[in-house]
């Protein structure tokens, strides 16, 4: 096996055939790099749960190259078809039904019988799903609750030698993880919001936002992303400080207020898809400094600025709970 190893577009059959084999291949998305294994492979699933130390009970994303692969184990319903035509490649997480041939590993779905469906539009991704001609679960490649990867670096850094095979591809476009709905029902509900906004969903589906957007915090766990405590930096974070304290580290936007310590601001601009791309490798070199935490300026709501805050939420959520502990898992 080869660890710690960024190859290049060239070996994509190699990618495959290493998770055909029951390997963990890390590789790029438009949204942030995910750590594959073939999803009907039980042991190799499990052992991507143990490479992350990702708890059980927090379903996986299955990837395929093709809307027309997901519909073949998952059952269509209008909603889904629809959004698949306008949303598929992309950022889009479709939580369905299972068909009842459908071969993904129940460790991969924590039991359910639904499962959450991805075809994501960077090319990598689609050369190493096109290669392997099947479902390929991947949650974010880092150990479980950390800062999230945009570059093949930030995995070697989290993951090491633990997984088979890196695909370089860059960074990573979005930054942040897809849009998550459940699309069994008549009228998808977000689960997880992403660069695919509300609006965008309702526009498309000829329905009011907040039909939608009516999900719950204390919903069942039916998709990743929905636990209280993600995303998190070894650091506490602090939200919508107009100001940094003395020893804390600024994350900002736009113009930044005259401080002694770490300053970064995720755009200069304060344009919020740049926003969007720079929030978890600003979170990860600030964490790096020796600070007292990490506090963030006010996000604006509007657009992916839901996105960045729900992630900043989840970063800066209380961490004594146990299933945030759970969720967090530090290696």
């Amino acid at each position: 096996m080869v660890n710690k190893h960024h190859i290049t577009a060239a070996t994509f059959c190699d990618g495959a055939a290493i998770l055909r084999a029951g390997g963990l291949v890390a590789f790029p998305t438009e949204t942030v790099y995910g750590l594959g294994a073939d999803a009907c492979n039980t042991a190799a699933v499990n052992r991507l749960f143990a490479a992350k130390g990702r708890p059980s009970f927090n379903p996986l994303i299955a990837h395929l190259a093709t809307a027309e692969g997901v519909f073949e184990i998952a059952q269509e319903t209008p909603s889904s078809r629809l959004l698949a035509q306008h949303f598929w490649p992309g950022p889009l997480t479709m939580v369905l039904a299972q068909q009842a041939h459908s071969q993904i590993s129940t460790v991969a779905t924590a039991g359910l019988d639904s499962c959450a469906f991805r075809v994501p539009a960077n090319a990598d991704a689609k050369a190493l799903l096109t290669a392997f001609n099947g479902p390929v679960v991947a949650p974010s490649a880092n150990p479980s609750g950390q800062v999230s990867p945009t570059t093949a670096g930030h995995v070697a850094d989290g993951l090491g030698n633990k997984i088979d095979l890196i695909l370089d591809g860059g960074r990573c476009q979005i930054g942040l993880e897809s849009t998550v709905i459940d699309a069994r029902g008549a009228v998808p509900r977000i689960l997880r919001p992403g660069a695919i906004t509300a609006s965008m969903l309702a526009a498309v589906l000829g329905c009011d936002i907040g039909e939608i957007t009516s999900a719950k915090s204390d919903d069942a766990v039916t998709a990743p992303g929905m636990l209280a405590s993600h995303y998190a930096p070894h650091h506490a974070v602090r939200l919508n400080a107009a100001q940094p304290r003395p020893g804390e580290a600024y994350l900002g936007i736009g113009e930044l207020p005259a401080h002694d310590g770490p300053c970064l601001t995720l755009s200069a601009s304060g344009d919020l898809q740049e926003a969007a791309a720079n929030l978890f490798a600003m979170l990860r070199d600030l964490d790096r400094t020796v600070i007292d935490g990490i506090a963030v300026a006010p996000i604006a709501d509007d657009g992916i600025g839901a996105a960045i805050n729900d992630r900043l939420r989840r970063a800066a959520a209380p961490r004594d709970d146990p299933t945030a502990a759970a969720c967090r898992d530090r290696v």
